[in-house]
């Protein structure tokens, strides 16, 4: 061996970084990998070509309602299928309204849990009450959706709902004639339903902060909730964040649950109280019972724009966790 390949090899001993060869799927005589490597090829085209398929398909078929409404469709409040007058602007509204509080309520709630189950909570604490959590996202859409009409809906007409009357009817949004379905059910059983994927990924985000983050913090004498405050939230707020996104990503697009507690009315809810529309629910309610061709393609153009909306937050959410892991990868390497 020569000496320059004597001072390569003890520097990568020295620094622990050897060098390993990397191979080939398809450069090589195996006809096993060169299968192999077409098939994994052939599923990550296909799943490309549904996504453009959705996007084409919804596309072509709203088209007639896109020309007829043009960007007005996006803020007009008004939806006349007899008079072919369609604006999703009261759909849209009801969908941030719901989705927005739903969010708010959940990933407060969730990362609580998280924080809990990772910083604070033993093994034999943690690992059940995880299992009971993410079971709730095995429940079933309209088992949600029944449980909230006649369960929940009937607590808020008859206890939660006048007391909050009572006590903050001074607020408009508060002052209104409670009842068994409407914006503030929805609310609840969409911050139920979203709970188990914020908890998850941000138990999962949370675990992934290095151990010498924790140990230096707490090094210097900070408190373990100083450590969690100064350490491991900043270093995992991206990944919060990007589990948030996902769980609004499926709070936008929830149909059947709330098509059954949100009141299904057109119109702008001005108390929690009110019945309304979201984009989902006004597709599963009105589809099978369109009155005319327009009608049918305003419902397509709702579809194409929650399926827009919901990409797009999607996407958002996976880069923002594929930061934090990315970079703890990084961490680890060095």
């Amino acid at each position: 061996m020569s000496d320059a390949a004597r001072k390569d090899a003890s520097l990568a001993v020295e620094t622990g970084r050897t060098s390993i060869p990397r191979v080939s799927l398809t450069g090589g005589r195996s006809v096993g990998n060169m299968v192999f490597a077409g098939l994994v090829g052939v599923a990550a085209v296909v799943v490309i070509l549904l996504i453009i398929g959705l996007f084409w398909e919804l596309g072509d078929r709203s088209l007639p309602a896109i020309r007829a409404n043009g960007w007005g469709f996006l803020w007009n409040t008004t939806w006349d299928p007899p008079k072919r007058i369609f604006g999703a602007g009261t759909f849209i509204v009801g969908t941030l309204i719901t989705s927005v509080v739903a969010l708010v309520a959940a990933s407060a709630v969730g990362v609580l849990v998280a924080l809990f189950l990772v910083e604070i909570a033993p093994a034999w604490v943690a690992r059940p009450l995880s299992v009971i959590v993410e079971l709730l996202a095995a429940i079933p859409s309209v088992v949600y959706g029944l449980w909230g009409v006649y369960v929940l809906g009937g607590f808020i007409r008859d206890f939660l709902g006048p007391w909050i009357a009572q006590t903050l009817g001074f607020i408009p949004i508060f002052n209104g004639d409670p009842r068994i379905t409407g914006i503030f059910s929805a609310c609840i059983v969409l911050s139920i339903m979203i709970l188990p994927t914020i908890m998850a990924v941000s138990r999962d985000v949370i675990a992934a902060v290095p151990g010498s983050q924790r140990e230096g913090v707490l090094a210097l004498g900070a408190t373990r909730w100083e450590m969690i405050t100064m350490s491991v939230l900043p270093y995992a707020r991206s990944g919060v964040l990007g589990a948030a996104i996902l769980g609004l990503a499926r709070a936008v697009g929830e149909t059947l649950a709330i098509t059954l507690v949100i009141g299904n009315r057109v119109g702008i809810p001005h108390t929690i109280f009110d019945p309304a529309y979201t984009m989902a629910s006004v597709i599963a309610n009105q589809f099978t019972e369109v009155e005319n061709e327009a009608h049918r393609a305003a419902l397509v153009e709702v579809a194409l724009l929650l399926l827009v909306i919901t990409f797009v937050i999607n996407v958002i959410a996976r880069l923002l966790v594929w930061r934090v892991t990315n970079g703890q990868n990084v961490t680890v390497q060095e």
